[in-house]
């Protein structure tokens, strides 16, 4: 049986193999890098086979995972060349097409997009998934089940990617864990108490929502009683910028993502 074979030894493949391994993913993990020292760090870490040759990994591969920077995917696509085999190739470039992908590798290779979380290393992930034209539905259903060891999975067509890269990163939440922790530290709280405050204000509630059957507007109006601490938190947020902000940076993140388009 061939590998899962991941092109590049990055954070985000250090994400992904953690996660095959707390699922106890049974076929082969490969990872090809430049550096010797991630390489170590991989193997060292995860037990995974590593590989210096970037012909040998892709040899190797029945699965191929794309883990390299938007900016470099088209100078490793030109580097492996042809391949005369049917093979999945998996991006998790963010911003990169399939136009800008499938001229690479050749017509034998299908090509699926994926844009997973960090937090896919816990088994709490959540991942996106898009499929370039004509893609065999077998494959899908097998790429999905790989994935969902990571977490949950959604289909959406790729014209939504961008959108869905900018909303879903876990850096959303630490960066509101770190600044609603670090205002309260300011008002007096330890900063221990702070951060297991804020932990439970941004996380606990959702995922009550998540598992649970209240609408967001119900749980909202239950949580913010008129006339409360809550209420005027919130009403205070809101007034001096807080939505201006949420969209102020999801518009910058689909902007990078145009730009890592034409960068690959």
């Amino acid at each position: 049986m061939k590998a899962t074979v991941f092109l590049g030894g990055g954070r985000i493949t250090s994400a992904l193999v953690s996660g095959l391994r707390l699922a106890k993913y049974a076929p082969q993990v490969v990872v090809y890098d430049r550096h010797p020292q991630k390489l170590r760090q991989l193997r060292r870490l995860y037990g995974v086979v590593t590989e210096h040759n970037l012909c040998r990994a892709v040899e190797q591969a029945r699965i191929l995972m794309i883990a390299v920077r938007p900016g470099s995917v088209g100078g490793l696509l030109r580097e492996i060349g042809r391949v005369d085999r049917p093979l999945t190739a998996v991006s998790l470039a963010a911003g990169v097409p399939f136009a800008n992908l499938r001229t690479g590798l050749g017509l034998r290779v299908r090509w699926a997009r994926a844009m997973p979380s960090p937090a896919s290393r816990s088994g709490r992930g959540l991942a996106a998934l898009a499929f370039d034209r004509g893609f065999p539905s077998a494959v899908k259903g097998e790429l999905k089940s790989l994935f969902a060891k990571f977490g949950h999975v959604v289909e959406i067509p790729e014209q939504q990617f961008d959108a869905f890269t900018a909303t879903h990163s876990s850096s959303h939440g630490y960066h509101a864990l770190a600044t609603l922790a670090g205002e309260a530290v300011k008002l007096g709280l330890g900063r221990g108490t702070a951060l297991t405050a804020a932990a439970h204000a941004l996380a606990d509630g959702i995922v009550a929502w998540r598992e649970g059957s209240i609408s967001l507007e119900a749980l909202l109006d239950e949580a913010a009683t008129p006339g409360g601490i809550a209420a005027a938190t919130l009403k205070a947020a809101d007034r001096t910028g807080y939505q201006r902000a949420v969209a102020a940076g999801l518009a910058a993140g689909m902007k990078r993502a145009r730009k890592n388009a034409k960068l690959a």
